[in-house]
């Protein structure tokens, strides 16, 4: 049985987990210079979801403990009080590759994958971007940092490059390897004579009364030392070099076995207050961390349990030991292990995310560009009330076929979440419980000859809670849930059987909509006026071309339906919008069309050769669309351009953005990237019933606020007019969505003074009246 969860939860800003036993406790305190996970942010605003229990790196600064994880960084101090790094809060880039701290300059110094650099004091983020920006052949990649006396030696794959951290610069690069050319660098370290560089050609080092530049003026070792090792670092002074599951000291720069056991391989080793912290695993997948002495003897063994499974980097402090393990995240021993585990989903989401009632479900699984499935048993993930969440479930094991959980719905009367496996069949989720559909108590088919591969391409509700399935590569490709619990499947005759399916949207007139990926384009498929009787189904094929359907192109990648009930869909070849599709069957037919946008002063077709591969509307019915190179929001219509968001104009983790979806109370829009979860808070929410339960927020509006005021909960479009006490109008506004927005000035650009305001809106019979105050306090 493998291991696969439903939804994860990592409660209330940073748990503390005890053993035995989980204790949780919430800190109350948390660093506000940084946007936390749980703050919702304001309108106009980002922040990141990341995992944070895939911890890959630790390290002590200052009074701090800074934890690498996944493509998160974060930091506790002393009391417990947490800050969280990201985009967000001012760092340059993302994925983290490692990290260091700098005793003279009280700096971390954070590397990232692509070979960025930042350095981070205090609450200010300083880049060096001259490795990433290099043009140099070799792989630039940073294994390792080094960090003494205000320099930053960067062990790379090409060679070591030298930074300056206090004029925040390249100093210089030293290529170290034979005849003078590049060689992979994992570590570099010092006593008081040498500089020590562990090499894929061995060990090396050289005198400080040379220049390290000079190749020649490095000294090979001899030996077991010539060939590649894996580590070096420095404690009391003394050399240790780590070769393969071998620890070696060097005396007289002969190498002596310092440590071994044949029971443990060695994942990693570190110096730590004049100790050596090595991580271990052993065949039976168990890992444990042993504290070394500096003369070899055990200072501490961290005891075997399911916290330390995947131990990745550890440190100590004091009689504590910090480690980065990356399934439990960062772990902290002493006579007990507590769990350090910021919020955040249990791992990246690749898959869909889905907007329900006050509820954002984010999958995991994914299916791979060639359609193949991936494996990811990670499951899905919920976010509510500003944190993610977990259940009853948690931590019960389910079958090992439930991988790659990628497409999701819910069940529109009860909220009831539905999740599909691209090979694993169809789940349920009620009551805390867990149900698998596959052909033995549903209609479900395998894969074209095969037995027990279930692959699930899409899900959708329609009007009459009838739940359908893509049912991709089975010989009868659509699958429908009735309301009564009663399956019925049905064959796609426009394609042959066998052919894959993905993304269902059911719109207003009953029918479906169906992307058939691989060049396939899109299926419109009527099932008449009763389900079970086929006789009336109507089926047909979108494909690029006038008279056939006229999409940008045939490879049909994701679907939206508008609040007009327009279909838009979403292609490698830019956007078509079928506004006609309760025509479609009629004898005039009805093809998309092709909208041109105006972006400064050209005109082109929506998307022309840019891959759509996500779409999502918002209150006012604006479309955000998510392709490789960023997101735009555009216009109801689309035919103008509002934002375009990027890597380099924002602080979007990835221009790949894979899924969106909007919080329709909120405004928030999540998007799914190739480097992680990000949401922005945006100006537009679903309108209301009616004007009567208005919120105003920030209210009363703090002192020296220069942010936006958010009025939520009126009806779509309302007219909203704030005035003085005294009924003079101060400002107007028309809402998106349900939603208002004030910058706190008047219709001249002036900021208000201090006082109470009134908020008016028209009510149904044309009446304006009071729905609401705003307070400004002095100072704004």
């Amino acid at each position: 049985m493998g291991m696969a969860h439903l939804v994860m939860i990592y409660r209330n800003r940073l748990w503390k987990k005890t053993m035995p036993g989980y204790k949780a406790i919430s800190l109350l305190t948390a660093l506000l210079h940084f946007f936390s996970l749980q703050a919702q942010p304001p309108i106009g605003q980002w922040r990141t979801h990341l995992p944070y229990q895939q911890a890959a790196q630790v390290v002590k600064g200052g009074n701090s403990i800074f934890c690498a994880a996944g493509a998160g960084l974060f930091a506790i101090d002393s009391a417990l009080n947490v800050t969280f790094f990201s985009k967000t809060s001012g760092l340059n880039d993302v994925n983290v590759q490692k990290i260091a701290w700098d005793n003279n300059t009280r700096q971390l110094v954070v590397a990232y994958a692509n070979s960025n650099l930042d350095i981070i004091a205090g609450k200010h983020i300083s880049n060096i971007g001259d490795i990433r920006r290099s043009t140099i052949a070799g792989n630039k990649t940073i294994r390792n940092i080094f960090c003494s006396n205000g320099t930053a030696y960067l062990a790379t794959g090409l060679g070591i490059v030298t930074a300056d951290l206090s004029r925040y610069e390249i100093k210089d690069t030293w290529i170290i390897g034979n005849n003078g050319n590049s060689t992979g660098i994992s570590n570099i370290t010092e006593d008081g004579s040498n500089f020590y560089a562990a090499t894929d050609e061995g060990l090396k080092r050289v005198p400080k009364t040379v220049s390290p530049a000079d190749y020649r003026n490095w000294i090979s070792f001899s030996g077991i030392l010539q060939n590649p090792v894996q580590n070096v670092i420095t404690t009391d002074n003394r050399i240790i070099v780590q070769k393969n599951d071998s620890l070696l000291v060097l005396n007289n720069n002969t190498p002596v076995l310092f440590y071994y056991d044949a029971a443990w391989s060695v994942v990693s080793i570190n110096a730590s207050e004049n100790r050596i912290v090595i991580c271990q695993r052993n065949n039976a997948g168990n890992g444990r961390v042993l504290v070394l002495r500096s003369d070899g003897s055990t200072d501490k063994t961290v005891p075997q349990q399911t916290f330390t499974l995947m131990p990745r980097a550890a440190i100590t402090d004091n009689t504590s030991v910090w480690i980065a393990d990356s399934t439990s995240g960062l772990l902290k021993y002493n006579t007990a292990f507590e769990s350090y585990v910021p919020d955040g989903p249990g791992a990246f989401v690749l898959g869909d995310l889905l907007a329900a009632t006050h509820t954002i479900y984010a999958a995991a699984g994914t299916v791979s560009a060639a359609f193949t499935a991936s494996g990811n048993k990670n499951g899905v993930f919920a976010f509510r009330d500003n944190e993610w969440l977990s259940n009853q479930f948690f931590n019960k094991s389910m079958p090992d076929s439930l991988a790659d959980l990628h497409t999701l719905a819910a069940d529109p009367l009860n909220g009831t979440l539905w999740a599909g496996s691209y090979g694993g069949g169809l789940l349920r989720y009620l009551d805390g419980q867990v149900y698998v559909y596959k052909n033995y108590n549903s209609s479900l088919l395998p894969a074209f000859n095969t037995t027990g591969d279930f692959r699930i391409g899409g899900l959708a509700f329609d009007q009459q809670r009838n739940l359908w399935v893509s049912n991709s590569n089975a010989v009868r490709g659509l699958h429908v849930r009735k309301a009564d619990s009663s399956w019925q499947s049905f064959s796609v005759p426009v394609l042959a059987a066998g052919s894959r399916l993905g993304q269902v949207v059911a719109d207003e007139a009953g029918q479906l909509w169906i992307v058939a990926p691989g060049g396939n384009g899109l299926i419109c498929y009527n099932p008449g006026s009763d389900i079970s009787n086929t006789a009336d189904d109507r089926w047909k094929q979108y494909l690029q071309g006038a008279g056939m359907g006229n999409l940008p192109g045939n490879n049909a990648l994701c679907l939206l339906k508008d609040k007009n009930g327009f279909i838009w869909v979403g292609t490698d070849q830019g956007i078509g919008i079928i506004r006609c599709a309760s025509a479609v069957f009629d004898a005039q037919g009805c093809d998309a069309i092709l909208p041109v946008v105006q972006q400064d002063r050209f005109a082109g077709l929506l998307f022309r050769n840019e891959t759509v591969q996500c779409m999502a509307a918002d209150g006012a019915d604006r479309k955000w669309v998510g392709t490789k190179n960023g997101v735009w929001l555009l216009s109801p219509d689309g035919l103008r351009i509002i934002y375009r968001f990027d890597e380099s104009n924002s602080p979007l983790l990835g221009n790949d953005v894979k899924r969106i979806a909007v919080d329709p109370v909120t405004g928030e829009v999540f998007m799914a990237t190739n480097n992680g979860l990000c949401s922005f808070r945006s100006t537009a929410t679903e309108g209301a019933a009616d004007n009567r339960d208005l919120l105003v927020f920030p209210n009363p509006v703090p002192p020296g606020y220069n942010g936006t005021i958010a009025i939520r909960g009126l009806v779509t479009d309302a007219l909203v007019k704030i005035t003085e006490l005294n009924g003079k109008l101060v400002y107007q506004v028309r809402s998106l969505g349900g939603q208002a927005t004030w910058n706190g000035r008047n219709y001249k650009g002036e900021k208000v003074a201090s006082g109470i305001y009134l908020v008016l809106v028209r009510d149904d019979s044309g009446n304006e009246r009071i729905a609401g105050k705003i307070a400004i306090t002095s100072g704004r």
